[in-house]
């Protein structure tokens, strides 16, 4: 088995608020994380190398012969052979910008303390899209999905036989674009794929009455709650539930949205609570481009796009009937509620709504962790709690601003 280290680079902070918590390849796009991905287009095992504050969750293992890969970028067919091919000491190259490499133990130290690396081979390429493909910002991670959910689709189900849907169902569209893993329960709903595959991954349900529209990923131990409306490409992570309307969503896993609603063209992180009636707005009312928060240049940015909803880091909640405007970022563990619309962009441990935010206390926010992770019969880890602490510090002056 390979030996692959996925770095992060100053893509990093791109992908904020998501990253805060996980180096970029834990980011999932499509039915697997970036991770996930590698792992299996390479044969390999993968670990890390990140910001030093989650180095210790997300360790680097060190071989004799490793192969490094830029955790923003994503599979593709003439990459992988590329990967393959690579001769000891040799790298890829985007304009300068590291892709991939294949170094050595001594090589790999040297790149580590920063120094310079010897006798190494650039093949410098074009970042063609067929073969550079990669998330930079969170709305990569929602406007990549569909083809990414079909590209996995593919690599899950090949040589492998679904399990039968059962005869209360209504089908539209291909059979061989549907599969069902073991444990799978679905019930009296539609489902169209002649817009996309619908993966429904283990012990996951489909409640009765749900509509359907493909492409749909739903990984092991989610759920659709009664009369979902799901318009792809959406997916969701392990454990996630989700209800009401919902249209270009990726949910990066253990996360509830279980009532009416509607959200679109979002990224919703890990541990969050939408509350009943949560809507958010996904589309301006002068069909203008979207502008959100950058971490990156600490101001608003044009995403190019005409539709871009919510991203929310790990952790947050908000309450009922919460409404969020078009392109809003909220960081990690904000608690929001009240009536009227919150600004566009929410820092990490902010306690409020639209008539103002105080700092949720770091020893509560701990405290909530610790009982909706034991919800799901796990542990919030001491390396855990350490990581939302960091955060909680490093980010106080945002709140204060």
């Amino acid at each position: 088995m390979r030996n692959v280290i996925l770095f992060d680079d100053d893509n990093w902070s791109g992908l904020l608020p998501l990253s805060f918590t996980r180096p970029v390849c834990e980011i999932r796009v499509g039915i697997l994380t970036i991770r996930e991905k590698w792992e299996t287009v390479l044969n390999a095992r993968c670990s890390y190398i990140t910001q030093d504050y989650l180095s210790e969750k997300y360790a680097i293992h060190i071989a004799d012969d490793n192969i490094i890969i830029n955790s923003t970028i994503l599979p593709t067919a003439k990459l992988k052979s590329l990967i393959n091919s690579l001769e000891p000491n040799e790298a890829i190259l985007v304009e300068d910008e590291l892709i991939a490499a294949r170094l050595n133990r001594k090589q790999f130290d040297q790149l580590i303390e920063d120094d310079n690396i010897d006798e190494i081979k650039g093949m410098d390429i074009s970042e063609e899209e067929d073969v550079i493909k990669r998330i930079q910002r969170p709305q990569d991670i929602f406007a990549l999905n569909g083809e990414e959910l079909e590209n996995d689709f593919t690599l899950i189900t090949k040589g492998r036989k679904s399990q039968e849907l059962h005869e209360s169902n209504v089908l539209i569209g291909d059979t061989n674009k549907l599969f069902i893993e073991e444990g799978a329960e679905i019930y009296c709903s539609t489902l169209n794929t002649t817009k996309g595959s619908i993966y429904v991954g283990k012990n996951a349900e489909i409640m009765e009455g749900c509509n359907v529209r493909g492409g749909l990923a739903m990984c092991e131990h989610s759920a659709l709650k009664l009369g979902a409306k799901v318009y792809g490409a959406t997916t969701l992570g392990p454990h996630t539930k989700v209800g009401g309307e919902v249209s270009n969503v990726v949910f990066l896993g253990y996360a509830n949205k279980g009532h009416d609603g509607f959200l679109g063209n979002a990224v919703i992180g890990e541990w969050c609570n939408l509350g009943a009636d949560t809507n958010s707005s996904n589309l301006k009312n002068n069909y203008s481009e979207v502008r959100i928060w950058s971490y990156v240049t600490n101001r608003f940015e044009s995403t190019g796009l005409q539709f871009c909803g919510l991203i929310m880091g790990d952790h947050s909640k908000c309450g009922i009937n919460t409404m969020f405007n078009t392109g809003t970022v909220v960081g990690v563990s904000a608690n929001i509620f009240g009536d009227g619309f919150p600004r566009n962009f929410i820092p990490s441990y902010s306690w409020g709504g639209s008539a103002g935010f105080k700092t949720y206390n770091i020893d509560k926010a701990i405290e909530v962790a610790h009982v909706v992770m034991g919800r799901r019969s796990l542990v919030l880890s001491q390396e855990d709690e350490k990581i939302l602490r960091y955060i909680h510090l490093h980010t106080a002056h945002r709140r204060s601003s």
